[in-house]
């Protein structure tokens, strides 16, 4: 058990070094020998922490050549992904992925909503939006962010298919920090506020096309407000 500790440790800080960018894709990672002096662990527990991430797809062996870092998008591990997404250099390619996965999945899943949710689901939903426009005028991002993710969460159980809700358990950490800076902009809350009310009322309605063409509207003014609001802002102020 300790020996597999020390693996796992030592497969961590690799993934952490990748992550930050000491190895970019393409990259060779350092041979056995140079980990096993870094890390003090010997050149088995080095090979068992490399051959974790080849596992994951993290990491490729080409014999006679090295082990050089896969691109992002051939990693096979979501946990590692999303390490990548929350920590990782890349954050704004990360952020559009993101709300892209977003938009497949929860339109479909408001559409499901439409024809199972009840009617105390529908006064929850009304009493979310209610508590992100009393969040909203004294500007309270976390009681915002609180409110506008069990909006979302709500929706997705009330699709009843449990692998939609399966799915998303492991974004919620980097959902809520995505959200949480999005919405420190007072102007994306007050797109959000409309867009969830619309989105409630379509699911009142209980028309299915109607739900997800609300939660598509929703994804598409997300995706607009983070381009336009939030990463040119970082971008401008990189460049000031």
């Amino acid at each position: 058990m300790a020996r597999q500790s020390l693996v796992g440790q030592v497969a961590d800080e690799l993934l952490d070094r990748i992550i930050a960018g000491e190895f970019p894709p393409g990259a060779t990672v350092p041979g056995e020998h140079e980990l096993s002096a870094r890390h003090e662990v010997s050149r088995m527990t080095v090979r068992e922490a490399m051959k974790t991430l080849q596992a994951q797809r993290i990491l490729s062996v080409e014999r006679g050549r090295g082990t050089f870092v896969n691109p992002l998008n051939r990693w096979a591990s979501l946990e590692a992904v999303l390490r990548a997404a929350s920590e990782g250099k890349n954050e704004a390619d990360a952020s559009i992925q993101l709300i892209e996965l977003r938009r497949m999945l929860e339109a479909g899943a408001c559409e499901l909503a439409a024809g199972r949710i009840s009617d105390a689901e529908i006064q929850a939903l009304h009493g979310y939006v209610a508590a992100m426009r009393a969040a909203h005028e004294v500007n309270d991002v976390a009681a915002f962010v609180a409110a506008d993710l069990a909006f979302h969460d709500l929706i997705l159980h009330a699709s009843e298919n449990v692998f939609v809700a399966v799915l998303f358990e492991p974004l919620h950490r980097v959902l809520e920090k995505r959200r949480t800076e999005t919405s420190a902009v007072r102007e994306i809350q007050e797109h959000a506020i409309r867009h969830h009310q619309n989105i409630a009322e379509a699911l009142e309605s209980r028309d299915a096309t109607r739900s997800r063409q609300a939660m598509d509207a929703h994804m598409q003014q997300t995706l607009d407000d983070l381009k336009n609001l939030v990463l040119e802002a970082k971008q401008a102020a990189g460049s000031a």
